[in-house]
Parts: structure tokens; C-alpha cells; sequence
């Protein structure tokens, strides 16, 4: 019979040396830069004998979940071998951005028999509430009693994160019931509550919470003001941005994006010129998103050569970088150069994406490149597998449409693989009306009137098409039954910004304190304008109609008019006037624009809805293509 010896145990100097390996190895998880090393250090762990070691592993873990570079179905697997996890192994997993259903991982996290900690909520509340991970009420309603339940109704994080989560079903009713019912309302929640309010449009009720606040912080304030700016309120924007500068509070790059945005939105150069300069002096850092603002706001502002220069001098350009800048010389009509920047960023081998395609399209359609637009459109298909959307097609039909390719256009959407939009069918009935195809025009009008019932432009083109073929009674039937419906008709305005104030204009409006001297303008330049072969363009008595200004205002009265006067009383020669309009440029205000800039040796530039136009020397940018 063999006699088993048994072996000696370790002497202290191998349990010492086994010691410094693991604290070795675990400092060594900290630094972890790819899945390639980490899964050296993972097979060094097994060796060491911490494969089932909760901190180990939990370190693993992280770099998985949650770095850039990490694997999360590693990671999934990993916590599945673990035999006792603990909290913080789970709850690395739900604040994953790659975590496909957290509802499911919360699940198993208490078939494991693993109880949930004040770390556990926050993260599985903010999970479901990204848009990516939206879950049914239902399950989120669970997940709510389960924080009742398990007494974490007081954490305030959980209680934050809570009313995110009903602000992304559209429920600000309840997520106002448990404000109200919080017994420690910190500046995170009152910020929530207002971020949530602006998101659904409630920009009242965010501007009562805010001014209610006890305390407030630049997160604060900027909350309120990007909510002012989503939601188009421009001037309030621009109200809450001085009193925020009045409360000692400096300007960061949040600030900053949203105050470009809203510079954009109005057209007001000087403005967003002097918070580029303030980014520049405070050396505030310039990230790709600020960058690309500070290019869109150049754009949008008629600027496009400081837009360039702004883009050309970014030492790294991101996709949206390149986006925004294509987009810019789209909307100026400028169609050759945004065709050879993509080419450019072809080289620079930044991948497009949809928008890209968008842009060009657009680029393509705005300078009557009706060739380059349909080898784009099949092009970034093929070659770069982008799929076709609903915009795109949409896009590629105005293209068409505008060229008079009215049977094309409309064999692009019957062709369509998904059911086109108001948006798409719009494109079509515009170019009708522009191109007097009333019995096409017909039957797409009707179509898009039932798609999109309360935009009064879809009445409008129709209307004005009828009218254009002397079908009176059936002009007196589309107003009858915008009546009928509720539908009116938006208000046309311009601005031009002075002295970084912005003065608006509606048609026929005499609401502002220099009048008396506009309106003494607005008569000589039309007199000098007649004097060059200026003739009223009224296109009937649906001229003003077709463009939404107030029927009862001339047409010499129109907003844009009333600007430009302003703007010639208030500018030096060789200055440029900008402006921006609402709606779309009408026809007597366009060719008006053009005999002013030779009679007065100015150069116009006038942003409407569809794009810009640059009027210089009696010519302007689009060629009369618009």
C-alpha cells in the first residue's frame, strides 16, 4: 500500500510572493487600453486563482462595459461565471451604453439573488429612459414600485432619474407628482424637471419652475436656455442670456453651442460674432460640437466666407464638421463647391452619412444640378450603404420637380419603398404650381391637405394653383375649408439685427419707433426703383396668399421691404444688409430686392425659409432659380 505524503504549506515567503503578484496584477486591470491586453491580464487572473474574485473581476469588468474600446458581451459572459456577484458587478452592467435590454439584466440580478443597493437604481432608471432602450411603461411602472418597495424612494438620485424617465414617456403630470412630493429637491432635480418641460414643448411651465428655483447654477441657467432655443423662442433666449451675464455668471461652452443656435435661428451676426470672440479670449475649449455651431451660425447668418474660415482652420474636422459646411453651401446655392468639398472629404477618407447625402441633394436641387443629383443619389448607396430614407427621396423629388421633371418626380415617389410623406408629396405640388401642372397639381394637393391638415402652406400652393387656371370656385373651396378646419394662415416676418439688437417686421406693421422715417424710405426707394423699369408684381389677388403676408397689406409693404428700408437708413456704404424671413421670398419682393441693390450700389442678402439669397449689382445668387 502506497503511503500519501502530504505537501508542506506554503512558506511565507511564497504566500508574500503570491501577494505582491495579485496586487501587481490588479493594478495592472486600471491601465488597461484595448481587449487585446485585457484579456492577457484576465488569462494572468485565472492563474493567479481570482477568476472568481469580485474585485478582479469587477475591474474586468469596467474596462467591458464601459470603455470606448471594450466588449460588452465579454462582459456579460465574465459576471455569468462569477459564483457570488455582488452589487457593483451588476450595476457596472447597467450603466453600459452598449447594454441591450437593462430591464432583462435588472431581472436576472434578482433571480441571482443579488439585492439591489442606492448605486442600482440611478443607473437602471437612466438606462431605460435612453432613447435607444425605451421599454414599455408598464415594465417602467414596475421598476418605479420596485423603488417604493425596496425603500430607495428618498435617494434623490433615484428620485432624479425617475423623472427623466417619465418625462421620456410623455408623462409631466406624474413626473410633477413626484417633484412635489420629493422632500430634498436638489438643483439636479429642479433642473430635470425644466429640461423635461422644455423637451415636450411646456416652455411656460419651465420658465415658472425656473424662476421659482431657491438656486441656481450654469446648468441651470443653460437649461433653460437651450430649452428657449429647441423650442424656437429666440429673443427670450437672448433675454435670459444677459440677465444670466447680469448674475455674475460667466459664459462656458454650453452657453456658447446654445447661443449660437439661437444667433442662427434669428440671423444675428453681430451677436454670434461677439460670442465667437468670447470663446476665443476665454479660451474656452473649441470640441467638434461647439466648433461645428460656430460654423453653422456663420452659415445661417450669411456669412459663408467666416464660415470657411472657421472650418478650413479646425486642426482635426469631424463628419458633422463636414456636414454643416456642405449644408452651408447648399442653402447659398453654391452647388459646384459643395460637390468638390465632399470630393474633399472623399479624400480625407471621412465616411458620409445620410446627411451627407442629404446635403448634397439639396446643393444639387438649389442650383439646378439635376444630373449630379441623381448620380449622388444612387452613388452614396451603392458605394457607401446608405440607405435611402424618406427625406432623401423627398429631396431627390423637389430636385426633379423644380426642373420641370414633374413625370419623373412623381415616378420617384410611386416607386418609393416606403409610403411618402407630406413632406415629399409638398415637394411635388410646389413644382406643379411653378410649373402650372394644375391637373397633376390636383391630385397631390389632396393628398398632402389629408397627410398634413393643419399646415397651412399645403391650402395655400393649392389654392394659388386654381388660381393660376381661373378656378374660382374651386380657390373659394380649399378657404372654405381651411375655415372650416381651424387652419390659419402663419404670420410673415423679417429681422435685421442692429447694434446687436434685433428689429422685426411684420407686413404692413407700424408698431416700430421709427416709422414714420421706414415708411419714408420704403416710398423712395420704390421711386427710385421705377425709375430703373420697376412694375408691382401682384400675381392677382393671391399673390399675397400664396406667400401668408396679410392679404390687406400692399405688396410695397411686404416685411422684407420694411427691413431693407431700415437697413438702408442704418448702414454705411460698402456695409451689407442682412436679413431673415420666415417664409418664403414672393415674387415682387425678389425682383424689388434686386433693382434696390444696383439703384443703391447694395449688397442684400435675405434668408427666407428655402435658402439664401444674395442680391448684388441687380442680380441675385439664385439665378431667379428658386
Amino acid at each position: 500500500m502506497a503511503l500519501t505524503v502530504p505537501l508542506p504549506p506554503p512558506t511565507t515567503t511564497i504566500m508574500e510572493d503570491l501577494r505582491v503578484r495579485r496586487r501587481a496584477a490588479l493594478r495592472k486591470l486600471d491601465s488597461c487600453s484595448s481587449m487585446l491586453e485585457l484579456r492577457q491580464h484576465h488569462s494572468q487572473l485565472v492563474r493567479l486563482g481570482l477568476s472568481s474574485d469580485n474585485d478582479a473581476v469587477g475591474r474586468l469588468l469596467r474596462f467591458c462595459a464601459l470603455s470606448p474600446a471594450g466588449d460588452f458581451p465579454y462582459a456579460l459572459r465574465l459576471s455569468q461565471f462569477l459564483p457570488h456577484p455582488d452589487p457593483y458587478i451588476f450595476n457596472t452592467l447597467l450603466r453600459s451604453p452598449s447594454l441591450p435590454s437593462p430591464l432583462l439584466l435588472y431581472i436576472q440580478m434578482l433571480l441571482r439573488s443579488v439585492q439591489p443597493n442606492h448605486f442600482t437604481f440611478p443607473s437602471l432608471l437612466k438606462s431605460l429612459s435612453s432613447a435607444g432602450y425605451a421599454q414599455s411603461l408598464t415594465a417602467c411602472l414596475q421598476v418605479h414600485a420596485h423603488v417604493l418597495k425596496l425603500g430607495f424612494h428618498p435617494d434623490t438620485f433615484s428620485q432624479n432619474n425617475l423623472l427623466n424617465l417619465y418625462f421620456t414617456f410623455a408623462l409631466p403630470v406624474d413626473a410633477r407628482r413626484i417633484f412635489d412630493k420629493m422632500r430634498h429637491r436638489d438643483v439636479v432635480s429642479w433642473t430635470t424637471m425644466i429640461t423635461g418641460l422644455c423637451r415636450l414643448g411646456l416652455i411656460d411651465d419651465a420658465r415658472n419652475l425656473f424662476d421659482k428655483m431657491p438656486e441656481r447654477n450654469s446648468v441651470s441657467w443653460n437649461a433653460m436656455i437651450s430649452g428657449y432655443v429647441q423650442n424656437q423662442s429666440f429673443h427670450q433666449a437672448f433675454q435670459l442670456f444677459s440677465q444670466m451675464r447680469d448674475n455674475g455668471l460667466e459664459l462656458d461652452k454650453f452657453a456658447a453651442a446654445s447661443m449660437l443656435a439661437a444667433c442662427a435661428g434669428l440671423g444675428a451676426l453681430e451677436q454670434g460674432q461677439w460670442i465667437h470672440e468670447q470663446i476665443e479670449r476665454n479660451q474656452i475649449e473649441l470640441d467638434s460640437k461647439l466648433a461645428t455651431t460656430i460654423i453653422d451660425m456663420y452659415c445661417k447668418c450669411g456669412c459663408l466666407e467666416k464660415a470657411y474660415e472657421v472650418f478650413d482652420g479646425l486642426k482635426t474636422k469631424g463628419l458633422s464638421s463636414w456636414n454643416c459646411m456642405i449644408g452651408g453651401l447648399a442653402i447659398h446655392g453654391r452647388g459646384e463647391e459643395a460637390i468638390n468639398l465632399f470630393k474633399e472629404m472623399e479624400k480625407e477618407m471621412v465616411r458620409p452619412d445620410d446627411i451627407t447625402l442629404l446635403n448634397l441633394l439639396s446643393a444639387c436641387a438649389h442650383a439646378g444640378l439635376v444630373n449630379q443629383g441623381r448620380h449622388f443619389f444612387n452613388y452614396m448607396s451603392q458605394v457607401h450603404e446608405i440607405e435611402h430614407k424618406t427625406e432623401h427621396f423627398g429631396c431627390l423629388v423637389d430636385l426633379l420637380g423644380r426642373a420641370g421633371l414633374l413625370l419623373e418626380a412623381k415616378k420617384v415617389l410611386d416607386e418609393m419603398p416606403i409610403e411618402p410623406d407630406a413632406s415629399s408629396l409638398g415637394a411635388l405640388l410646389g413644382a406643379c404650381r411653378i410649373h402650372g401642372n394644375v391637373e397633376l397639381g390636383e391630385q397631390i394637393g389632396q393628398r398632402v391637405i389629408e397627410l398634413d391638415p393643419n399646415n397651412s402652406g399645403r391650402y395655400i400652393l393649392l389654392a394659388n394653383l386654381y388660381a393660376s387656371a381661373g378656378r374660382w370656385d374651386d380657390v373659394a373651396n380649399v378657404r372654405r375649408l381651411m375655415n372650416d378646419r381651424g387652419v390659419k394662415k402663419e404670420a410673415g416676418w423679417s429681422i435685421i439685427e442692429k447694434n446687436g439688437v434685433v428689429n422685426k417686421f411684420i407686413a404692413g406693421g407700424k408698431s416700430h419707433p421709427e416709422t414714420s422715417q421706414i415708411y419714408a424710405m420704403v416710398d423712395e426707394m420704390l421711386g427710385r426703383i421705377r425709375l430703373v423699369g420697376y412694375v408691382p408684381n401682384r400675381g392677382g389677388v393671391f399673390n399675397d396668399f400664396e406667400n401668408m403676408e396679410e392679404k390687406e397689406s400692399p405688396v410695397f409693404f411686404h416685411s422684407e421691404k420694411l427691413a431693407i428700408a431700415f437697413g438702408l437708413l442704418h448702414t454705411k456704404q460698402g456695409e451689407t444688409i442682412r436679413i431673415s424671413k420666415n417664409l418664403r421670398v414672393c415674387r415682387d419682393c425678389h425682383e424689388a430686392s434686386k433693382l434696390i441693390s444696383k439703384v443703391y450700389d447694395k449688397e442684400i442678402i435675405v434668408r427666407d425659409r428655402n435658402r439664401f439669397h444674395h442680391f448684388h449689382e441687380g442680380q441675385c445668387s439664385c439665378k431667379d432659380y428658386w
